[in-house]
């Protein structure tokens, strides 16, 4: 599956780096935020897609490793797609931490 995943931008300021992308058009959800301090993601939201989940997907991974993310959310399918909002967000933090 080719790779579209645009990162709009990625900045640090005050030790806070934020984190805006657009996930592959495959998913609903049309853009992921994030900061990332000291390792840990903090204010995940997601523009579009399934509201009630990726809340609670923003509130489950509050303060957690992107390891952490990486490791429980990496491959997760939605409706035979090859991808979920939650796989995207792994792809993000794939490509920003490289």
């Amino acid at each position: 599956m080719p790779e579209d995943i645009q990162i709009l931008s990625d900045s640090t300021v005050n030790g806070v780096r934020h984190i805006t992308a657009v996930p592959s058009a495959l998913v609903c959800s049309r853009q992921i935020d994030f900061d990332l301090i000291d390792g840990k993601i903090h204010n995940l939201r997601y523009i579009a897609g399934c509201n009630g989940n990726l809340k609670a997907l923003g509130a489950l991974l509050e303060g957690q490793s992107a390891d952490f993310a990486l490791e429980r959310l990496s491959g997760i399918d939605c409706k035979e797609r090859g991808t979920s909002c939650s796989d995207q967000l792994t792809r993000v933090l794939r490509k920003v931490l490289e």
